[in-house]
């Protein structure tokens, strides 16, 4: 998920690519786009066919026929199923769009160019700040992250001095303001803060500028509430980061966040550098008092196409459904229906109509997780009751009652009805 859709991947805008071969209609009315793959070969596929067909089954069977090769059975169902789907429909109307985006990319071998035109595409930074607060304010995913990290963080530097924050994925730093303000409220006197803001440049977009935004930010807080606070900036992407540009100190109590970032790192499928589990070593080696994972239950790294196919199909499903429930955004909201195209439906067009190093949404399971850590040398630490308390606080009230949490193997779970959709696990 551009954040807060859970993603912040970037590639390289290519404008001279070509890109003739792709018309986009994400407009504010019905889908429809339309494949310039051949007729030849294309079945006739009428009226009465339209009717009888589920769009769910129709989207599968669609996925099917192109993981069979069976290309123009699969382009017979495009046709059809392009006359089913809207951005601003029910939730599977809108997802339909969306896959169907990506399977056609797919077919016509054009899934990293139509990615990379995606992005070339984005919106301006005002705009992709609003999309991205929009999707913050209405669905949970975001705050469960902060909430559930700055608690655990919490516990686990009570008793410390100085506090040496290392976040993967800093974006615009609002993690951070109501963990400054709560340091100011320790008995004997505020500890000291630092903070390491690794940056990506999806982020600098939607602040409209570098690092130094977020560290006039939090520098005005930290003053305003009497903590002590450095701010220092990494530009570069996470998987470059080495120890030395850390800058750790042997008096400071180290702390790591991890939110919703690993599963945009290359790993032993995609490179043999395996640049995943380089940096939870790397980050090891710097004897953390906790690491904070916030990750996607969903299972699409290393999965064949059509098993990955039917797991972005079920976990969408859930998420379109999850936005549907928000009683201050209607369907038909142009802005809720651009923070969807610009904040998930990139996300969604990478993991089905591309491959190899140019997909970049690569979640795994806390299962796969819970090993990667142990690996690298790391225990998990459980979750406390007052972690639990501060997100059924959070979620009080403010979401659907759909929105359940629940605790499991020392991890907190954040489900859409019984759909898993986030996790929370710490590590030391």
């Amino acid at each position: 998920m551009s954040a807060p859709a859970f993603s912040n991947s970037v590639h390289d805008c290519q404008p001279t690519v070509s890109t003739s071969s792709f018309t986009s209609s994400w407009d504010l009315g019905t889908y429809g786009g339309r494949s310039n793959i051949s007729n030849k070969g294309r079945r006739n596929w009428d009226n009465q066919v339209i009717s009888a067909m589920d769009l769910k089954q129709g989207l599968i069977a669609c996925a099917k026929s192109i993981s069979d090769s069976d290309i123009s059975t699969a382009v017979g169902l495009m046709d059809v199923l392009e006359k089913m789907v809207t951005i601003s429909g029910e939730p599977i109307q809108r997802l339909g769009a969306y896959l169907l985006e990506g399977l056609r990319a797919r077919i016509e071998s054009s899934g990293n160019m139509i990615y990379r035109r995606l992005r070339c595409d984005e919106p301006t930074g005002p705009q992709l700040m609003t999309s991205m607060y929009m999707l913050y304010q209405i669905c949970p995913y975001w705050k469960f992250a902060y909430v559930s990290a700055n608690a655990v963080i919490q516990e686990a530097v009570e008793n410390e001095a100085k506090i040496h924050i290392i976040d993967f994925q800093v974006a615009q730093g609002s993690q951070w303001v109501p963990f400054v303000e709560s340091l100011s409220h320790r008995a004997g006197g505020a500890p000291s803060i630092r903070i390491t803001g690794v940056d990506d440049s999806q982020s600098a977009l939607a602040r409209g500028g570098g690092l130094e935004i977020i560290q006039q930010r939090l520098s005005m807080v930290a003053e305003s509430c009497g903590v002590p606070f450095e701010f220092r900036g990494v530009p570069m992407l996470d998987h470059e980061v080495r120890a030395e540009h850390l800058m750790i100190q042997p008096d400071e109590a180290v702390v790591v966040n991890f939110p919703y970032v690993l599963h945009h790192i290359p790993d032993e499928s995609v490179s043999i550098e395996n640049h995943r589990d380089r940096l939870l070593r790397l980050v090891r080696g710097l004897s953390p008092k906790v690491v904070t994972l916030l990750e996607q239950e969903s299972n699409t790294n290393t999965s064949p196409f059509y098993t990955r196919f039917l797991e972005t199909l079920d976990y969408y499903s859930a998420m379109f459904e999850s936005i549907d429930a928000a009683p201050t955004a209607p369907r038909d909201d142009p802005q809720r229906i651009r923070a969807e195209q610009h904040c998930v439906a990139r996300d969604i067009v990478n993991m089905v109509a591309c491959e190899g190093p140019e997909r970049v949404e690569r979640h795994e399971l806390l299962g796969k997780w819970r090993s990667r850590f142990s690996m690298a040398g790391f225990q998990q630490r459980p979750l406390s009751c007052s972690v639990t308390g501060a997100v059924l606080d959070m979620l009080e009230g403010e979401y659907s009652p759909n929105y359940r949490i629940e605790e499991r193997n020392g991890a907190l779970y954040l489900n859409w009805r019984n759909r898993a959709m986030v996790t929370c696990s710490a590590w030391r």
